[in-house]
């Protein structure tokens, strides 16, 4: 038996629909070709990101949201949460780098002891010369050269 929605459902599951519809709009167009969207809906998503009157671009979302009607909105929903998580590991490797980076400059080797029991594959001699060549140039007032390598050496580090 087929269950009957009431209207009030049919009404929160289109605004659910169109609050999807946006969040696709407010997408890059390298992050849209990573979904799962037919064509006419990749349009018309692409036609609303152009729109700019708050008018206009209410009823393409309204029109997204239609043309989700017929699209396995779960199967999207899923992919952006996907999207979303990876994101988050990348700021959160990111976040430690930085830290790692900054504690090392304070530190020195107090701090270059505690990462190598963290990640004991870590390279002592060249992780050292970076720390070295960073300071150096803090010290002189350079541009922020070696403390990018060493952020990059941390950074794959502590992402592995």
């Amino acid at each position: 038996m087929e269950e009957i929605k009431s209207k009030s459902r049919i009404k929160r599951e289109m605004k659910d629909l169109q609050a999807l519809g946006e969040k696709l709009a407010a997408l890059r167009e390298e992050q849209l070709a990573d979904l799962p969207l037919p064509p006419s809906l990749r349009e018309a998503i692409t036609l609303a990101q152009g729109i700019r009157a708050h008018g206009g671009r209410k009823r393409q979302l309204k029109y997204i949201g239609k043309l989700l009607r017929n699209c396995d909105a779960d199967a999207l929903l899923h992919a952006l949460q996907l999207r979303r998580e990876k994101e988050r590991r990348t700021n959160t490797f990111f976040h430690r780098a930085e830290k790692w980076r900054d504690r090392l400059l304070e530190e020195g080797d107090a701090a270059l002891e505690i990462l190598l029991q963290d990640y004991p594959q870590a390279d002592r001699q060249q992780i050292r010369i970076l720390i070295r060549n960073a300071r150096k140039e803090r010290a002189a007032g350079k541009p922020a050269a070696a403390s990018r390598n060493l952020f990059r050496k941390l950074h794959q580090l502590t992402s592995e």
